[in-house]
């Protein structure tokens, strides 16, 4: 069998990683392929040519061009050292009619009502994309708070998470996204605090962890907010220093975002609209949770069950939301 080349080994991982930015993906290969390459810059400079970012003379060479990308070139007239800036861009959830949300499901610490009730709404509705806006799994044991011993384990809670893909791939089969919400976070903390060596290994990546790549579930990052239509969400702990909001946990999401957008993480429904001086509204919510409401931690609070879902008209801008509450079962 023919032994793969270094050029091999980073176009594989290019084709299959290829919103990574060069220098990111360069450290993943080199932790990987350490006997392959001889330091990240080795593997940074392969990269760089098979994305034909090293050159007119160079790209006019390459046989095989299908990993070109195009090269961003900075405004640098006095010859400042390169920059490593990464480049932030929100996450487009498009190409669909209606869009379920479901938030802070902390499983195994799922409310089974609430959620089975959540579910049954979609798929009457005939949503074809479902969002799992955050907090869908708890990571208890990954957490640095004082942890139950207890508690079902991170092993458990992958189980669990895999079991309810399942439920939705067959109950309402579409497309599902995935956001890292502040508890799934915990993992990759863990994993820095703990555990660096396991840094970049492909296995202990938390997307292969839940087996999203296998699923077709497509990641959205902790720190994206994403898009649909003029419509924009984040999961709730997004904003440095969370969302100030004593008494409306929506109006505390405008003050921050100053769009119409929508949030979970508080595990309260709220709704709150403001017109500008031209009359045109903006309006935000806060969507409940699907978690028990009376856990150890915050035995007393202002929770509730609740779930969403979003109409998207084909015109790339206008949407209908739709904030749902449950109460004993029922969808209010």
């Amino acid at each position: 069998m023919k032994q793969k080349t270094g050029t091999d080994i980073c176009r594989e991982y290019r084709a299959k990683y290829p919103e990574f930015p060069t220098l990111k993906l360069a450290k993943v290969i080199y932790r990987n392929n350490k006997l392959r390459f001889s330091n990240v810059e080795s593997v940074r400079t392969v990269l760089r040519k098979i994305e034909g970012k090293i050159g007119e003379k160079s790209r006019s060479t390459m046989r095989d061009k299908t990993l070109f990308m195009e090269a961003h070139r900075p405004f640098n007239p006095y010859g400042l050292p390169e920059s490593y800036e990464k480049k932030y861009e929100p996450f487009l959830i498009k190409g669909h009619s209606k869009v379920g949300i479901l938030s802070d499901i902390h499983l195994p610490y799922h409310n089974m009502t609430a959620l089975t009730t959540s579910i049954q709404y979609l798929k009457k509705q005939k949503v074809d994309a479902v969002l799992l806006n955050g907090d869908t799994i708890d990571c208890h044991h990954l957490s640095r708070f004082e942890k139950d011993p207890h508690a079902r384990s991170f092993a458990d809670e992958i189980k669990a998470l895999n079991q309810l893909f399942d439920v939705l791939e067959k109950r309402l089969s579409c497309q599902i996204y995935f956001k890292i919400g502040n508890h799934e976070l915990r993992y990759e903390h863990f994993l820095k605090q703990k555990a660096k060596e396991l840094e970049g290994i492909e296995d202990f990546e938390f997307s292969n962890l839940i087996k999203a790549n296998q699923r077709g579930v497509k990641i959205i990052q902790s720190n994206q907010y994403m898009k649909l239509n003029k419509l924009r969400g984040i999961h709730g702990h997004e904003f440095k220093g969370g969302i100030s909001a004593p008494v409306n946990i929506a109006r505390g999401l405008y003050l921050r975002g100053k769009v119409s957008a929508f949030q979970g993480h508080n595990h309260a429904t709220s709704e709150h609209t403001e017109p500008n001086l031209d009359g045109d509204i903006t309006t935000t919510w806060s969507i409940g949770c699907l978690c028990e409401l009376h856990p150890d931690y915050m035995t007393l609070n202002k929770w509730n069950h609740g779930f969403a879902y979003v109409e998207l008209d084909q015109n790339g801008r206008d949407y209908r939301f739709h904030n749902k509450r449950i109460q004993g079962g029922q969808v209010l």
